[in-house]
């Protein structure tokens, strides 16, 4: 080492006076340690970090006391943001000690690896150069590969270690700063790298053709860099920070001229740079990091812990497992501390390490589980630390409204994943329904509408949040669609309209559009919608789209948007599904008839829905000058932002200020989906009656038709037995059977009939021996869906056989499985625990007895 005269430092005997080079492993907190007592006692007059240059205008934001580690700087083309790059630091990273120190110091700090504007024009254009004509990465042996690709764990090899991460533990991590040399462990990382690269470039020099043609470009321009702060603050004053495999690379000396060829006609993109939250999650190896670590919260911990870190760390453990509700006492506390220096004794390692550790945790406070144990390795092995950047640090436009809104609506981002329940009758909650969706439709998938667990109402929204550091980059994406969340998602909603290839792709936007309250969107959204569905043909893709349709048609009454034009759209689509079913539900083979079965469905709970909507729906009065659906107002709630949109707009855009026009379009609606309903119904009685049809279809609409209370259950056995006769092919028969008690409540509709049963076992044990393995899969497909318990009686009853039944229904006119007439008494028996589900226990009816509970539609 030579360079830091009033140091103290060693010169080496050459004719040049080198810097101080700091050789570091990225996120190591040994290293981090190392670097700052060697600051200390160098006090070099700048200090030089491998990171792009293009940031020195931000590390004075290192000092902010609202920057909190881990961050990254993040480069992004600016004509092109989802070409990006980072450069992350944890607090325990040498680049960001180093920062610090420097900050501290009043030293000057600078990054000198290669610019971004460069890093981020490699991305996509691998041709970075001429090659040497000597040793290529081609033609290189294997062995010089792996020895440039994971050279720790070649040291680690040579010491006997089979694992390079304990290697470094023992070497430099448990290694404390003392009162010896502080610069001996660089010495020895810098002798051992530039033995190693001398054996990757096999030709006896350093730094030689056989280097990766991208290192050797970085290298050369760090080369320069350093010669340039040589100039300016002398040979003594310069210290450099960097990965331990360049040290020996800008130990070389190489000629300016041949440094300034390398980095001659590199290919440039405009690039802008900025500082980002980071987690500790994405540092860690198993999240793709190149650089990563297995451990980084188990790093931190020996980072910052003081003294002790044995016992600190496992007293962490243990409040966490309290959290949890595990029995954990001081004394399985000092037990784990024990068995793991007992541990590290016996494989003769200096400290425990986390291996030694996560033994000990296992063994004392997991009682040998691995569940628990998994915990720790989650949350603190890896963690959900995320960082935090000021408020200054430089960002898009659209950056800047999405921290505004998420601190108006109280919605902080965080690293680790949870639930979020919305009640979107609450104007807090709804804005930020709306803000999601808008960020969903931007790509910005930070939540994720996940089956709520409190109820299944419109008004309910469950959301699973997580904040992604990449998410950074998808909001500089998005920010080419507009400066606020709101007015992006309407302009990315409009475009992705006109570009939408399908039908169903144009409904779902419909759909997206009402649930992220996007009122200037929706007239244009509406206008391709009512034109593809005018020219679409194919019955599947009007099957498709008209589900989505009147799922929206149910946002209206809770987030106040008007969905008169949706209903119009939607029932002339219905219209067309019902024309167009019949025929294109002939002649198909299984393919084609588990497709067409799946949209028969869809069909029908749309008509459901279209139905209840109709019948719900009231505009008696309009939502004119309502508030802004984008922010929430008013009250103690969230205040909302001037200039918002409003709430009331119609489908162009129109306030809804004609309250007899409202209840015109309601009564139409009505009127207009109860003839839907009817139409359906002939509908599936069409399809039910028609040999040409496919088994599985006609077997479906009569499940469908018997769950309506359409079709009478002896009717339902009389079409079961004509599809089972003897006469029908067993492959036709067995789709058949598919189609009707397939999916959900077809095995209790089993349970509960048995004559359907009898038919389905009498059928099954007249199938030939040679149709038999050709049945065999269709019936196995529908019967294995059935939940255990429903398969347990069903096989129960088909041993006793169907009809004998212990406790069945008396002899009697009736049909087997079904009463003549409801049961008065057994009726009222449940009355009271329905009131108590519907909380409704304190309505009576007439003398002080329980009335009939009202159930609210939602």
């Amino acid at each position: 080492m030579t360079g830091v005269r009033s140091a103290g430092f060693d010169r080496r005997d050459d004719d040049t006076r080198w810097p101080a080079l700091f050789g570091v492993r990225h996120h190591g907190p040994g290293s981090a340690r190392a670097v700052r007592a060697a600051l200390d006692a160098a006090r070099p007059r700048v200090v030089l970090i491998e990171g792009p240059p293009e940031a020195d205008a931000l590390i004075h934001l290192a000092a902010d006391p609202d920057m909190r580690p881990p961050v990254a700087l993040l480069a992004h083309a600016v004509d092109e943001p989802g070409r990006s790059a980072f450069w992350p630091m944890a607090g325990f990273s040498p680049e960001w000690v180093a920062l610090r120190w420097a900050l501290e110091h009043g030293v000057p700090a600078r990054f000198i690896d290669l610019p971004a504007t460069h890093t981020l024009a490699w991305q996509g254009d691998e041709d970075v150069g001429e090659e040497p004509a000597a040793v290529t990465p081609d033609t290189a042996s294997p062995h010089a590969a792996d020895l440039r690709a994971d050279p720790l764990g070649t040291l680690a090899a040579i010491a006997g270690y089979d694992d390079a991460e304990r290697w470094w533990e023992d070497v430099v991590e448990h290694r404390t700063a003392g009162p010896g040399n502080p610069f001996a462990p660089f010495t020895a990382l810098e002798e051992a790298m530039e033995a190693l690269r001398e054996a990757a470039d096999g030709d006896g020099g350093v730094g030689g053709g056989g280097d990766d043609a991208r290192d050797r470009v970085r290298e050369a321009y760090m080369r320069l860099q350093v010669r340039a702060a040589r100039k300016e603050f002398g040979d003594d004053g310069v210290a450099v920070v960097c990965g331990a495999w360049h040290v020996p690379a800008l130990r070389r000396q190489a000629p300016v001229a041949a440094d300034r060829a390398l980095l001659k006609g590199l290919p440039k993109v405009r690039a802008e740079l900025t500082w980002v939250p980071w987690t500790h999650r994405r540092l860690a190896r198993a999240g793709g990091y190149g650089a990563g670590i297995d451990a980084p919260g188990w790093y931190a911990h020996l980072f910052d812990a003081p003294d002790r870190p044995v016992e600190r760390w496992l007293t962490k453990v243990a409040g966490l497992l309290r959290e949890e509700d595990r029995i954990v006492s001081p004394a399985h506390v000092i037990e784990a501390v024990r068995l793991a220096e007992t541990l590290a004794a016996l494989r003769g390692r200096p400290l425990p390490g986390l291996s030694e550790t996560a033994d000990a945790v296992r063994a004392v406070l997991c009682d040998g589980s691995d569940v628990p144990a998994a915990l720790v390795h989650d949350r603190l092995v890896v963690g959900d630390v995320l960082g935090e950047v000021p408020a200054g640090a430089p960002a898009v436009p659209l950056q800047r409204d999405l921290d505004r809104l998420q601190r108006r609506l109280r919605l902080r981002p965080e690293a680790a994943e949870r639930e979020l329940e919305l009640d979107l009758r609450k104007e807090t909650d709804a804005a930020r329904g709306r803000l999601l969706h808008r960020l969903r439709l931007l790509g910005v998938g930070w939540g994720e509408p996940v089956v709520s667990r409190s109820g299944t109402g419109t008004f309910r929204e469950t959301w699973r949040l997580r904040w992604e550091p990449e998410l950074s980059v998808r909001v500089a994406e998005a920010g080419v669609w507009g400066t606020t969340v709101r007015a992006a998602a309407n302009t990315k909603a409009e475009e992705d309209a006109v570009a939408a290839r399908g039908l169903a792709e144009v409904t779902a936007l419909a759909e997206h559009c009402l649930l992220a309250g996007l009122s200037r969107a929706l007239p244009a959204v509406m206008r391709v919608l009512a034109d593809r569905a005018a020219l679409d043909t194919d019955v599947g893709h009007l099957a498709q789209a008209l589900p989505a349709l009147v799922r929206s048609l149910r946002y209206g009454d809770v987030r106040g948007t008007d969905t008169r034009a949706l209903t119009e759209v939607a029932a002339g689509l219905a219209e067309r599904v019902f024309v167009g079913l019949p025929p294109a539900s002939a002649a198909l083979d299984g393919e084609a008839a588990e497709e067409m079965r799946r949209h028969v469905d869809a069909v029908h709970g749309a008509v459901g829905l279209l139905e209840e909507t109709g019948v719900d729906g009231n505009l008696d009065e309009g939502p004119e000058g309502a508030p802004d659906p984008a922010e929430p107002t008013g009250g103690d709630t969230v205040e909302a932002g001037a200039g918002d949109e409003g709430a009331g707009g119609g489908a162009d855009g129109s306030a809804v200020g004609d309250g007899d026009a409202a209840r015109d379009v309601v009564g139409r609606a009505v009127r207009d989906t109860a003839g839907l309903r009817a139409r359906w119904r002939a509908v599936l009685r069409l399809l039910a009656g028609r040999d040409r049809v496919p088994g599985l279809i006609r077997g479906r609409a009569v499940r469908l038709s018997l769950d309506d209370g359409d079709l009478d259950p002896v009717e339902a056995a009389r079409l079961m037995g004509l599809a089972l006769s003897p006469g029908t092919p067993p492959g036709d028969a067995a789709a058949w059977i598919e189609g009707f008690v397939g999916g959900a409540g077809g095995g209790l509709l089993l349970v509960h009939d048995e004559r359907l049963l009898a038919l389905v076992d009498g059928w099954l044990t007249g199938v030939p021996a040679e149709a038999f393995t050709d049945v065999l899969p269709l019936l196995r497909r529908t019967f294995s869906a059935y939940e255990e318990g429903v398969r347990r009686t069903l096989g129960e009853l088909v041993r006793r056989g169907p009809g004998e039944r212990a406790g069945a229904i008396g002899a009697g006119p009736g049909a087997l499985g079904f009463a003549d007439g409801l049961d008065g008494e057994r009726a009222d028996a449940v009355l009271p625990v329905v009131r108590l589900l519907l909380g409704r226990d304190d309505e009576r009816g007439p003398g002080g007895n329980a009335g009939p509970a009202k159930v609210a539609t939602t």
